[in-house]
């Protein structure tokens, strides 16, 4: 795992010569730092006398804000008010129209030191170095954290260049020499509450195995309801008292870095000397961290009974769901467990919140697509059908739609295996297979429910098949997903389940096939040409063909890619097609018609989101295969 995080591309443009420092002072200054502002044009000079006339009321308002209730308490904890935090405070903005925030603050001061800006991604921190470097207290104080180490040197990430105490510090306790880096005084903090909070965590949950249990019967942040485990969340995970049970901290900590990472799914390992805790960011797998196998069990039972699994039943998978409340935002989180050869493999989905609540444009359609799936789900009788591989977005796809229609004053259900998100506009229902309630059970009953629209998860078998048409047939809109590589192919995937050919094409309005794939980072995003090699493996017509590349920076950790977006290959059943599947079911003749009337594939749609410049030819490539 590497040591280091990126050095931010920002730190090597050209800057402004700063002041000469003739101040003797050992720390970064207000007034220093205010001198520095104003030669470069970042401030003026009524700003520079407005932050200095209200700064001792504006260092008390951040102090108060930092401690709450045990600001200025004698003999309580105190916190030291940084020149940058003081001036980001007030919320400026520069001639350039930047926010003068910590980030932009610690590029000055990296600038007028003569020192490399950072910014620090917590994915990449040695934790191990981390921990056994300083004490949590030593760096809290003097907001240091470090990075990597050689035999010689070490290199340390710091707010103020100018602490010649904490420098002497640490050649003495390390005996090297040191390196600075600068980063903001809020990611330092941040990165030392994530890293010694689930560290210090584990390990003394490591000391009390076999002495105490490490997990509660009950948590007050817990709340019980019909369908999922509440859990409220901290606010901030700096908030965890000292006193809560070390597991239940590290859970907790494990959560909020999750979140924080963007992680889509958390995956805890077990392998025979430790515990892998992996985060799937942008499709990516990363490892976060170690725990020791010791620590392992109790890990995975609290996170079960969170989600109300079993926690005596180690031998057979099982499926949870955790809802957590963070800040003003719900979580959806499903867990999955797994015996495998050295204990429980943990992984858990975690359900952006934002996806449920945005809009069909946000998915990636281009004006085609979306016009298409809007006219489908504004049929009132039909089948539309999302089809696409495990974790390609169809369910982000499928409640989106719903959520469109909500707004209508529709009675819409849905079943679901399990239910991924929960959403109050929608009544939701859940498979059930120990009880014999499975989809087809289910789909009997609602169309006795008077609904208008009805979601099903997946279509499995013959019987949740027949029912989907049925309910088509009966005036209700059906939403469903299939296992199949194409849209064509779930046609034909229908009609080996035992559906009638005329059935199909009488049902069916649409089918939908989806990838995801990754976006170019805008914050490195350069131009770049279509080299010949590539231009031929697209197949694209002779000629030049711009695009953009993400060069790697601090926001995308170096990957040149930020987040996903869908790629999409719309099929609309017209009366041409309709007599097609009625009369010879034939895939590939349907797609050529499918063509000429319009569908692009999958591959075809990557090229155009290509050219568009939100993604590059290495995801085209790994994400479409050639044929598609």
């Amino acid at each position: 795992m590497p040591s280091a995080p990126n050095v931010d591309p920002q730190a090597a443009a050209p800057v402004p010569e700063a002041p000469p420092q003739t101040s003797a002072a050992s720390d970064l200054t207000l007034d220093r730092l205010l001198a520095t502002l104003l030669q470069l044009g970042l401030v003026d000079a009524a700003n520079k006398r407005e932050i200095e006339v209200k700064a001792g009321q504006q260092s008390a308002r951040i102090v108060k804000e930092k401690l709450g209730i045990n600001a200025g308490k004698k003999g309580g904890p105190t916190y030291d008010v940084s020149p940058s935090e003081l001036i980001a405070s007030f919320k400026l903005t520069t001639p350039a129209g930047e926010a003068l925030d910590e980030d932009r603050l610690a590029h000055v001061i990296a600038q007028a030191s003569r020192l490399t800006y950072i910014k620090i991604d917590p994915l990449q921190l040695n934790a191990d170095l981390v921990t056994a470097t300083f004490s949590q207290p030593f760096a809290r104080k003097f907001v240091v954290l470090p990075l990597s180490k050689t035999a010689t040197a070490i290199e340390v990430a710091v707010a103020d260049p100018y602490n010649r105490e904490l420098q002497e510090n640490i050649k003495r306790t390390t005996g090297l020499a040191v390196q600075l880096r600068i980063a903001p005084k809020i990611d330092i903090l941040k990165a030392i509450t994530e890293v010694y909070g689930f560290r210090q965590s584990v390990e003394k949950a490591a000391r009390d195995i076999g002495k105490e249990t490490a997990l509660g019967s009950t948590d007050a942040a817990v709340m019980v309801s019909n369908l999922e485990q509440l859990v409220r969340m901290r606010s901030r995970p700096d908030e965890i008292e000292a006193n809560d049970k070390h597991i239940v901290n590290a859970v907790e900590y494990l959560f909020h870095y999750a979140f924080d990472q963007r992680a889509s799914d958390i995956h805890i390992e077990p392998k025979r000397e430790h515990s892998l805790i992996r985060f799937r960011i942008d499709g990516v797998l990363h490892e976060v961290n170690r725990i020791p196998k010791g620590v392992h069990a109790p890990f995975v039972a609290r996170i079960k009974t969170l989600c109300r699994m079993d926690i005596a039943e180690k031998r057979r998978p099982q499926d949870g769901r955790i809802k957590m409340t963070r800040g003003n935002d719900d979580v959806e989180i499903r867990v999955s467990s797994l015996p495998v050869a050295f204990g429980e493999k943990l992984v858990m989905r975690i359900f952006d919140p934002e996806a449920l609540v945005g809009s069909l444009s946000d998915l990636g359609f281009d004006a085609r697509e979306r016009g298409l799936f809007e006219q489908w789900i504004d049929r009132p009788h039909g089948l539309v059908l999302i089809t696409g591989p495990t974790g390609s977005g169809k369910s982000t796809t499928l409640y989106t739609g719903l959520k469109t229609l909500a707004d209508k004053n529709l009675n819409i259900t849905s079943v679901e295996d399990p239910i991924e998100m929960v959403f109050e506009h929608f009544n939701q229902v859940a498979v059930q297979p120990k009880i014999d309630l499975e989809f087809a059970t289910v789909l009997r009953t609602l169309l006795r429910q008077d609904p208008d629209v009805i979601m099903v998860g997946e279509i499995r078998d013959k019987d949740t098949a027949e029912m989907v048409i049925q309910a088509a047939l009966t005036g209700h809109l059906l939403l469903s997903t299939l296992h199949t590589n194409d849209a064509t192919s779930a046609l034909t995937r229908l009609i080996d389940l035992g559906v009638q050919p005329f059935l199909v094409a009488s049902t069916v309005l649409g089918v939908m096939a989806q990838r995801l794939v990754r976006k170019v980072c805008s914050k490195c995003a350069e131009d770049v040409t279509l080299s010949e090699a590539e231009r031929e493996s697209l197949r694209l017509p002779p000629g030049s063909y711009a695009t953009k590349r993400g060069k790697g920076c601090a926001i995308c950790r170096g990957t040149g890619y930020k987040g996903r977006i869908g790629i999409f290959e719309v099929m609309a059943v017209t009366p041409e097609l309709r007599a097609m599947i009625t009369a010879t079911p034939d895939v590939f003749a349907i797609a050529k018609v499918a063509k000429q009337q319009g569908m692009l594939s999958l591959r075809e749609a990557a090229i155009k989101k290509l050219l568009a410049g939100e993604t590059s030819y290495e995801e085209v490539v790994s994400v479409t295969a050639e044929n598609e």
